[in-house]
């Protein structure tokens, strides 16, 4: 069951790849500064995907004027997120859940995809600055 409304959202640190190497995304640092749209997505280099992330790409600086950062989570490696970024100009954060264990936190963890193992679940979290899941 994914986490429900009113649930405290479960802190992470999670890698993205940047110009200058990897760095540390933390989820508490965000919503110290701005609430935080939190997505999970299956995998990077798919269709679907990339049409969301395109599109949510496209529609930042309306978060931006809401006062909410975007942070998009999958299971792929940050490397091969960088190079799906640079391909198709995805600007939201992306970050690495290589792991498995904030996916599985947040109760999106979809097992067995087209047989070829777990991934994350396409999921959407909106979480206030207080640590709360708003949606």
């Amino acid at each position: 069951m994914p986490l429900a409304v009113g649930s405290k959202a479960p802190d992470f640190t999670l890698k993205t790849k940047t110009p200058d190497g990897l760095k540390d995304v933390k989820l508490s640092e965000h919503l110290a500064q701005r609430s935080v749209v939190l997505l999970f997505f299956p995998l990077a280099f798919t269709g679907v995907c990339t049409a969301e992330m395109c599109d949510i790409t496209s529609g930042l600086g309306d978060y931006e004027k809401l006062g909410a950062a975007v942070i998009a989570v999958s299971v792929d490696n940050p490397f091969a997120q960088e190079a799906w970024a640079k391909a198709n100009g995805i600007k939201v954060t992306l970050v690495s859940d290589l792991n498995k264990e904030v996916t599985q936190a947040y109760g999106v963890l979809f097992k067995g995809i087209a047989g070829i193992g777990d991934s994350a679940a396409r999921a959407a979290f909106v979480i206030g600055r207080d640590g709360v899941v708003k949606y």
